[in-house]
């Protein structure tokens, strides 16, 4: 008797006693480590999506894990039968978005000037030699998403990039939203979110072809919660109204005059340079972070007459609204749900993932699964597809419910598993969608436009960069405009903190920049709950009749 281990994208039977990471080791997965096994390093994570009960009770390590995640090393095979299905947090590799659109970085418009700078063979940062080395100069560019972590490494005297790297975030284990992990960083108290993302960076850092010791800078993006937790701040204040990081506290307090972070990188336990700097981007206000910063400066907006919008949407979805001559920006909770959080099937956009879906006229369904893989769940994109699908065949209403009587629809039933989308998952997905359309209209209506006014609407981040446009109009997801407008972009905050990384100059712009900008409270619009009602409906998103003008 044996129980039948199926470990990311491989299988193979199992003898109980094996811990989940002994078998890893004889399949080939890689599974991170630092300690070798000894439950200290808290790297090994694997999440469990079937077969809990054939593993033992989780050890006084796992302590600070919740729900289905628990440690490799101290997961052992305790029966003779049955399934285990999990997966570490570094499931091949990722669908990278690794450029946006014609950028100043890439059209050669960029002046390089880093903070990193050579004088025959001293090396200086800010003017302050560091070092002594005839070597190549690099730095780092990081993207620090709820659900997805970005790490790009730059030459800062060419520009070029050498190579990247993505990965799930494996803070998830705290909790699939940015105020679960508020709320499980107060409480734990040991920087254990830190303290993991550091040992997955690292070794993402040390699998580059170049020595981490000539890494001397490390420009960091991500929402306000992401970054500061990164830096090891308390990020209590983020998660109580108003809503801000202890930096934009601090700033109001005449104690710091700008948002932005920076630290010995060594503090932080990332192996670069031991004199390398972390340079945290400055947060607009409250949950409008870092990310949605680098996305103004990856657009350029300083310089923009055009009237443009950008929207990159996930678990935390950032709006920004104006030019340079005026700047609104709102941050929209949406949840995980276009992430794949809390959906029967949903996952991220991995090898195993649908991510196209289309009902053809005969009923049958016809689906395009990301890798040469048997399907495993459903990203963001083909949800959307799978909620646009069945309003256009009349299968569910516009408050998507299913017209049928049917309790779930079958995704794909030719997989290993069944794949179904069910009312609860469309109910998660509607509130989702509910919150970015609210954030939509208030921002527009104090703006004082119409959706139709935009010269541009940026739609950024990977999920928004393969998004079906007519799905997403059709459902609602987006405003209802011409698609001659609507203009689908890469990773806009990857290329933000690679501008950031190689000019000092655009640097100092962006500190500037954001001070500028007039953060929309969505909350605190007093028809913010009418408008995210209506945008749980599965309707297009058209233009408010009156606009209020400021």
């Amino acid at each position: 008797m044996s129980v039948e281990l199926h470990f990311n994208h491989q299988h193979t039977d199992v003898a109980q006693g094996s811990s989940l990471f002994e078998c890893a080791e004889s399949m080939g997965v890689y599974v991170p480590t630092s300690c070798r096994k000894q439950g200290k390093c808290k790297e090994c994570l694997v999440e469990i999506t079937e077969g809990m009960d054939c593993l033992s009770p989780k050890a006084a390590e796992e302590k600070h894990l919740k729900d289905n995640f628990r440690l490799s090393c101290r997961s052992r095979v305790v029966k003779d039968s049955g399934i285990i299905r999990c997966h570490t947090m570094r499931r091949g590799d990722m669908t990278i978005e690794r450029h946006a659109f014609h950028l100043p970085i890439q059209n050669q418009k960029l002046k390089i000037d880093p903070c990193v700078t050579r004088h025959d063979d001293r090396i200086f940062l800010e003017g302050e030699e560091i070092d002594r080395s005839n070597g190549p100069l690099y730095g780092l560019a990081l993207d620090l998403g709820t659900t997805t972590i970005v790490l790009r490494l730059l030459n800062l005297e060419t520009g070029e990039v050498v190579a990247d790297s993505s990965f799930e975030n494996p803070q998830r284990f705290g909790g699939s939203d940015v105020m679960s992990r508020i709320h499980y960083d107060t409480e734990q108290g040991e920087r254990i979110l830190q303290r993991t993302l550091a040992g997955y960076l690292s070794h993402a850092i040390e699998e580059f072809p170049v020595n981490p010791k000539s890494i001397y800078e490390i420009v960091v993006a991500g929402n306000s919660t992401m970054r500061d937790i990164f830096f090891r701040l308390n990020v209590y204040s983020i998660g109580q109204n108003p809503y801000q990081s202890i930096t934009e506290l601090d700033m109001k307090k005449g104690k710091r005059t700008t948002t932005s972070l920076a630290k010995n990188a060594r503090r932080l336990s990332l192996p670069l340079h031991p004199k390398a700097r972390a340079y945290g981007l400055p947060i607009i206000s409250g949950h409008v972070g870092a990310d949605a910063a680098a996305c103004m400066l990856a657009v350029d907006l300083v310089n923009e007459e055009r009237l443009i919008a950008m929207m990159d949407i996930g678990t935390n979805t950032e709006l920004i609204v104006g030019n340079r001559h005026k700047i609104f920006a709102a941050s929209c909770p949406a949840g995980p749900a276009f992430e794949g959080g809390k959906i029967s099937w949903g996952m991220p956009g991995l090898p195993g993932a649908i991510e196209n879906v289309e009902i053809r006229a005969d009923g049958s369904v016809l689906s395009d699964v990301i890798g040469d893989v048997p399907a495993e769940g459903i990203c963001g994109s083909g949800l959307i597809d799978v909620l646009s699908e069945l309003l256009r065949t009349g299968r569910i209403n516009a408050l998507g419910r299913f017209e049928d009587g049917e309790k779930k629809f079958v995704v794909n039933a030719n997989s290993e598993q069944e794949i179904y989308v069910n009312e609860s998952d469309i109910n998660e997905l509607a509130q989702a969608k509910g919150a970015n359309v609210a954030g939509l209209h208030v921002v527009f209506n104090k703006y004082g436009i119409r959706f139709e006014d935009l010269d541009i609407f940026y739609l950024a981040g990977g999920f928004g960069r393969h998004l079906n446009v007519n799905s997403s109009k059709r459902i609602g997801l987006i405003p209802n405009i011409d698609d001659s407008r609507i203009l689908q972009v890469g990773n806009a905050s990857i290329e933000g903190a690679c501008i950031a990384l190689l000019s000092r100059t655009k640097r100092m712009e962006l500190e500037g920049l954001v001070k500028k900008v007039t953060h929309c409270r969505l909350e605190a619009d007093p028809n913010f709950f009418d408008y995210f009602v209506d945008g749980c409906q599965f309707n297009p998103v058209e233009s408010l009749n009156k606009v209020t003008r400021n």
